[in-house]
């Protein structure tokens, strides 16, 4: 059985940072590329950033690139995303989504969602 388990999310004031995991188990991990999603109240549901873990490559939303940051780590079967100087505008459900093909991944139609970590950020 395939799993996402998103962790880390919080209540956090503006400026702050916070990392959020997300494991996977159920496949093999270095072949998938595995993606940060967050979705606002109201809003559509947006890509922060991607990892292919086969070949390392990144895939950031550009606007978000310099504060975000994602890494993972194969032994784990865990990707992580580091946020720094969080503005209110980042309160969002945090979802991980998973996909063999790197482009359905980014284009967020990943095979796989977890059911997302909770981020709040206070002014």
């Amino acid at each position: 059985e395939v799993q996402l388990v998103e962790s880390g999310g919080r209540l956090v004031q503006a400026g702050g940072s916070l990392r959020l995991s997300c494991t996977a188990s159920g496949f093999t991990f270095d072949d998938y590329t595995i993606g940060w999603f967050r979705q606002a109240p109201g809003k559509e549901r947006e890509k922060v950033v991607c990892i292919s873990n086969s070949d390392g490559s990144t895939y950031y939303t550009n606007r978000l690139k310099g504060r975000f940051t994602i890494s993972s780590d194969n032994a784990k079967n865990t990707v992580y995303l580091q946020m720094n100087s969080l503005l209110p505008e980042d309160t969002a459900v945090y979802y991980c989504a998973a996909d063999h093909d790197v482009g359905a991944a980014i284009a967020g139609h990943a095979r796989y969602w977890g059911q997302g970590t909770q981020v709040t950020v206070s002014s």
